[in-house]
């Protein structure tokens, strides 16, 4: 039991940011690779990435991206911490499975980077087993 709510657990940590949905024709994008990987650059001689400041003068990275239905998408990234509701989900949820983690054997440092890497939408993470 304590095992299917951990799994449960991860599942919700990563599925908090995702999936982002074209509101033109409907395509979601699982995670933030799927995002990146199925999208296209707006114009081939651009990256699509700018530079921004919220209204905290807090640098941020806009991504603009078209979807193969043509329309332009843009998903925020930061290294900022995201005060609202569902962020402060996530962190306690995170603190929750961050010691479930080290119980079942991993070091603090790779659990962190395992939960982090989840929440960024990448499913490549290493064992999860554990």
């Amino acid at each position: 039991m304590e095992e299917r709510l951990f799994f449960d657990g991860l599942h919700a940590l990563a599925a908090s940011a995702f999936p982002k949905h074209c509101n033109y024709c409907g395509r979601v994008f699982a995670t933030a690779t799927d995002f990146m990987r199925q999208t296209q650059s707006v114009r081939q001689d651009i990256t699509g990435l700018k530079q921004s400041f919220d209204d905290d003068s807090v640098a941020i990275v806009e991504a603009y991206r078209n979807c193969p239905c043509g329309s332009t998408l843009m998903d925020f990234f930061s290294d900022r911490r995201d005060v609202s509701e569902a962020g402060g989900r996530r962190r306690e949820l995170f603190d929750k499975l961050l010691p479930h983690l080290e119980e079942k054997g991993m070091d603090r440092a790779a659990a962190r980077e395992h939960l982090l890497r989840l929440l960024r939408g990448r499913q490549d993470s290493g064992n999860m087993d554990r």
